[in-house]
């Protein structure tokens, strides 16, 4: 079966950067900027930015893109039992994108209503929990489901199976659409935001910089784990995406493009968000920190409210409650996609199973998986598996792939491959990024969280639905990779492994 191919550079492009900018470039980023020093956070940013971020979506350009395989695939090239190293990061998106398709849920219903009127000058807390989440008293209490969140599910996951299922050649197309219509959409917000009183002061406090938190290590490993989540490392994302491109393109050029259009996408978002926020904070009288806040929150409570204090009357409102919650939509989408991708990659590789035909596959067990989220615990239940599968399962991927890449094939092998098809080349440093930086602060966030969690239960939940959702769901991760990297392939021949085990040499 030929392999799909990119219809040119601009749609991988495009949809890697899609990947990267997503919800968490709108109620993640801004948040962590301000808390961390305003703008002074830009330097421990772009040091991880360059030690960090580049060197790993080089690293998993270069193995998708060179073994044109998906990450399982092109890590079994390595070596066969480094397939395993190529499930766990499939796998952990699957977890992923199963919660991810309920906050989605939560964003059509916003829209739908911003027609309707329905959230507009109502208490917005009060209607995000209660009208639309529903929510029970806690992760025990299921309660049956929200419909109307259940309603958002699924109509996402139709839309991401019309946008995968003719593979590269549709999602070229769409990329256009969802890549950049979020710009526009945040430049409206922008303009209506620095137009606002108290928006300068707003602005002011999200980057007024305060240089005495560099000397805070807390602050540098905060910066190292922005770069590696809103990259979409460690997803086997990146792998899938690039397998589709010729081999001889050039890798450098394209994880430039790709690693600074995302940071420019989360900057956009800081300067909507606090502009809304200064004009919040003055209208209510109010410090700016105590309307300041992070995750669903900002997007579903506080911007909303905010939103319902600008001036125009009801349709002005409306009308800037629709683009906020359509940039949300267009943001998540290309990143709830291309998690699907890196599995269907990931299996059409292995079992060579026709495109369509998995992709429906993987989307109807992924809607199966996710149906705890449109409960009326939904939030619960995402609250504790978004935590735990970011904080062990992502970080795990990331430094099986290090170690597999930096230890056994040797970095040397993966920069002689692209620099010589690269307009601009890479010294050795990347080597040790790659051997010994990146492994070393992600085994340190590893460990830091671990001792975090083991002194403190995650947010205060029972340990029932912690080993539910959190280290079971983190066992179940290791279990399904090894499973299926013990699977018979029925597509891998001799042919196709002449690569396998050279890493040895």
């Amino acid at each position: 079966m030929q392999r799909d191919q990119w219809g040119n550079r601009a749609s991988f492009i495009l949809a890697a950067v899609g990947s990267a900018a997503g919800l968490g470039n709108a109620w993640r980023f801004p948040y962590i900027v301000f808390k961390n020093g305003g703008g002074a956070f830009l330097i421990p940013y772009f040091v991880a930015l360059i030690t960090a971020g580049i060197p790993l979506i080089i690293m998993e350009f270069s193995l998708g893109q060179k073994h044109q395989q998906g990450a399982p695939g092109s890590l079994a090239k390595i070596k066969d039992k480094f397939e395993f190293f190529g499930w766990w990061p499939v796998i952990s998106a699957f977890v992923i994108v199963s919660y991810y398709a309920g906050v989605m849920g939560w964003a059509w219903n916003y829209v739908a209503d911003a027609f309707t009127g329905a959230w507009i000058g109502a208490n917005t807390q009060d209607y995000f929990y209660n009208n639309v989440l529903k929510i029970s008293s806690g992760p025990s209490e299921l309660g049956g489901f929200s419909f109307s969140v259940l309603v958002g599910v699924v109509l996402t996951w139709i839309l991401i199976y019309f946008i995968l299922r003719n593979g590269t050649e549709s999602v070229g197309k769409v990329v256009w659409f969802t890549v950049l219509s979020p710009i526009v959409l945040l430049l409206i917000l922008i303009f209506r935001s620095v137009t606002l009183p108290g928006a300068i002061a707003g602005i002011n406090y999200y980057l007024q910089p305060d240089f005495s938190v560099l000397t805070n290590f807390r602050v540098w490993i905060d910066a190292y784990s922005q770069v590696f989540f809103t990259l979409s490392l460690g997803m086997g994302i990146m792998i899938a995406y690039a397998s589709y491109m010729p081999e001889d393109s050039d890798i450098i050029n394209n994880a430039l493009i790709t690693v600074f259009a995302n940071s420019g996408v989360s900057f956009m978002s800081g300067f909507a968000i606090f502009g809304t926020l200064g004009y919040m904070a003055q209208n209510q009288g109010v410090p700016i920190d105590e309307v300041a806040t992070a995750g669903v929150g900002l997007a579903f409570v506080t911007y909303p409210n905010a939103i319902n204090m600008l001036p125009g009357g009801p349709i002005v409102v409306g009308f800037f409650g629709i683009v906020f919650f359509v940039t949300l939509l267009t943001l998540g989408i290309d990143s709830a996609f291309s998690l699907v991708e890196s599995n269907v990659a990931g299996f059409s590789d292995k079992f060579n199973w026709e495109k369509r035909k998995i992709t429906l596959t993987v989307i109807s067990l992924l809607f199966i998986a996710g149906l705890v989220f449109s409960t009326k615990a939904g939030l619960y239940w995402l609250d504790i598996v978004d935590h735990y599968i970011n904080n062990y399962g992502l970080i795990v991927g990331g430094i099986l792939e290090t170690i597999a890449v930096g230890w056994y094939y040797k970095p040397d092998k993966l920069r002689n491959y692209f620099n010589p098809i690269s307009e601009y080349k890479f010294g050795s440093w990347w080597n040790i990024m790659i051997k010994f930086v990146v492994p070393i602060v992600l085994i340190f966030l590893l460990i830091r969280n671990l001792i975090a969690d083991i002194n403190t239960p995650y947010g205060g939940y029972s340990m029932g639905p912690q080993w539910i959702g959190g280290w079971g769901m983190i066992i179940g991760v290791g279990v399904v990779s090894y499973f299926l990297s013990q699977t018979t392939s029925t597509k891998l021949d001799a042919n196709d492994i002449s690569d396998k085990n050279i890493g040895g040499e």
